[in-house]
């Protein structure tokens, strides 16, 4: 399903009772955090802040939608599925990549390439997110971006998907950064050295050139989640969000830089990055549920605000999980977990807890068949994509529920000699990991949780563990209300 404005995904949410209207006047600054914290731990709806004021009382003409993304259903709604399991196996297809062996291969492969060129962008002349413009005078302060956490060093924008090409091959880049208000016309861009963002910046920087860039804000609600996800090098994300919403997006050319965003934004920040330019950006209260500490980032020159008429400003929060950030993740998981299958056949089920802020535990189940075939898996993710950042690889049995915690914990405690089944690597880690030895590079452990077999060395017998027979079980159930024991 298609979404032709953020109003038109607000109003969907209200349909299936999703969404609740805030009326009276919620502050920009620190209030909306709690108000939405608070509704989102609890299992509340989305949020239509309709009189969001500033920090000097001022009441802003946008309202600010927040928690849309925030449960499994909403996520269905984004994504226009009855599950999100129905679209898995479908982009696995639709993203694999194997060169063809054969003439053969090569005509199986025709569909396929026609189907993905279906979705493909296209570009228009005129757009809604152009109704109103402004170049004289672009105000950040404007837009009614939050500040988040009583020790952020300012007010952010934080669901912006964030438009860039690379200045050597010209390929489209279509990130998910914060972007720190410094003041009306300037904003910290907040691009991890692993992003491919940053790796267009480095680029512009060493050729000499301005690298310019649009923040995109609100449009069709799979915008965000394209922005998001990991895919494979050299894929576009607006082919996937064409993919996924059934119809190719409609892109038109920024007033002021040589950037095309998505027609159907709500609200679009033009501007360029000069090369090298650095400033202080942070702090800021991540989704690791720390501050992430104060640090150098390009800075963005805003010279253009363009927007709907009447625009919805959508914007989330981070912070100590679970946060809205989770369901992005974990629909992420599902939905491409069919394509890690093809990478690494053996997986059965991958779960990111969210405790585990995503990079720092990943719970992988397994079919076993060979020995030390954990530690073949665990090095495999480790050189795969995002998974590479990973803090904590944990492989377990196929029979082992990894969304079960608890059952992990149990079974993986009860199953490991820690001097045999810890592995311990160095590598790259996450930039908002705080606790590795240096910024960007640090340990990770693999904890091989399977069963041991003899040819792993373990000489003795395993255990067996303890479960009543499914007779017994059938009886006790069928006499459950008579012993007087509840429903």
């Amino acid at each position: 399903m298609a979404y032709s404005s953020l109003s038109e995904f607000v109003q969907a949410l209200e349909r299936a009772g999703e969404l609740h209207r805030v009326k009276v006047p919620v502050s920009v600054e620190l209030e909306i955090t709690e108000i939405a914290d608070r509704s989102v731990k609890g299992g509340g709806p989305a949020l239509l802040f309709e009189r969001p004021v500033g920090p000097d009382g001022k009441a802003y003409d946008i309202p600010v939608l927040i928690n849309a993304y925030a449960s499994e259903k909403r996520m269905n709604l984004v994504l226009g599925v009855e599950s999100l399991d129905a679209v898995a196996e479908e982009i696995a297809e639709l993203l694999e990549i194997k060169p063809p062996e054969g003439l053969i291969e090569k005509v199986k492969m025709l569909p396929k390439l026609a189907r993905m060129a279906s979705f493909s962008p296209k570009t228009v002349g005129s757009a809604p997110c152009q109704e109103t413009i402004e170049t004289a005078r672009p105000d950040l302060f404007s837009i009614p971006a939050l500040k988040c956490w009583p020790e952020d060093g300012g007010r952010y924008i934080t669901f912006g998907h964030i438009y860039s090409r690379n200045p050597r091959t010209g390929r489209r880049n279509v990130g998910l950064y914060r972007v720190q208000l410094f003041d009306e016309r300037t904003a910290g861009m907040h691009m991890h050295l692993h992003h491919d963002g940053a790796q267009n910046f480095l680029d512009s920087t060493k050729l000499g050139r301005r690298m310019e860039m649009a923040v995109a804000l609100g449009g069709d609600p799979v915008l965000v989640y394209a922005a998001s996800a990991p895919l494979p090098p050299g894929l576009d994300e607006m082919n996937l969000a064409g993919f996924l919403r059934r119809r190719s997006v409609e892109l038109v050319k920024c007033k002021t830089v040589d950037v095309e965003v998505p027609a159907d934004s709500d609200i679009v920040v033009e501007g360029y990055l000069e090369p090298g330019e650095l400033r202080r950006e942070g702090p800021f209260g991540d989704h690791t549920g720390w501050y992430s500490l104060a640090d150098d980032y390009p800075v963005f020159h805003v010279t253009a605000i363009t927007r709907r008429r009447s625009p919805i400003y959508p914007t989330t929060i981070v912070g100590r999980p679970p946060m809205e950030d989770y369901w992005l993740g974990s629909a992420t998981g599902r939905i491409f977990l069919p394509l890690m299958r093809m990478q690494i056949p053996e997986i059965v089920d991958v779960h990111m807890p969210a405790e585990g802020v995503f990079h720092n535990m990943v719970i992988v189940s397994i079919r076993k068949s060979f020995p030390y075939q954990a530690r073949k898996v665990m090095y495999a993710l480790w050189g795969m994509g995002q998974m590479a950042l990973a803090k904590v690889i944990v492989i377990v049995d196929e029979d082992v529920d990894v969304r079960n915690v608890s059952e992990v914990a149990w079974k993986v405690l009860g199953s490991i000699d820690p001097r045999r089944d810890l592995v311990f690597v160095d590598g790259p880690v996450d930039a908002l990991e705080h606790a590795s030895f240096l910024p960007h590079v640090g340990s990770k452990v693999g904890v091989d949780g399977t069963r041991k077999w003899a040819t792993e060395g373990f000489a003795r017998e395993w255990p067996g563990e303890i479960v009543m027979s499914e007779e017994m079980r059938a009886q006790v159930t069928r006499r459950w209300r008579e012993y007087g024991l509840g429903g």
